[in-house]
């Protein structure tokens, strides 16, 4: 069950790296979408790290 978990907070994490790259690529990247996108994937990279130790 905590491998799923686990699972589950990586696949969004990916899924936020995804889309903070499709922002930067923008002609113009919207900085509070970028700020809030970092702030989420650091926030469950703590949660997977945490989950790990």
């Amino acid at each position: 069950m905590a491998n799923a978990h686990r699972e589950q907070l990586a696949n969004r994490h990916a899924r936020i790296d995804a889309n903070l790259a499709a922002e930067m690529k923008r002609p113009v990247p919207d900085t509070a979408v970028l700020r809030r996108l970092k702030a989420e994937k650091l926030k469950l990279k703590d949660e997977i790290t945490g989950q790990l130790h």
